[in-house]
């Protein structure tokens, strides 16, 4: 946990703040310590940068799941969009 931390620039408590708000959820190693994938890295610092601004904790886990959901209905919208029209769909990223 604390090399996540170190990596976003915040603290562990920040980090486990994030997890009580639902924002992320690291896996477990065999010894009990938290793991984090790159995705959660860059949510939380995301997530960081709006507490940064300003926000609320709560207020910024929230404003991020929502820009998450946003994107992701985005390109199924396109990937949607592409099939309709005989398109290959994009890659995912």
């Amino acid at each position: 946990m604390g090399r996540a931390a170190e990596m976003t620039g915040t603290t562990p408590g920040f980090l486990r703040a994030l997890g009580e708000q639902g924002l992320i959820t690291p896996l477990r190693s065999e010894g009990g310590h938290r793991r984090y994938s790159r995705y959660q890295l860059r949510i939380a610092m995301r997530a960081r940068d709006l507490v940064d601004q300003g926000t609320a904790i709560e207020a910024a886990c929230r404003i991020v799941i929502l820009e998450d959901q946003l994107e992701e209905a985005l390109r199924i919208n396109e990937q949607l969009r592409r099939s309709q029209h005989g398109q290959k769909p994009a890659a995912d990223t």
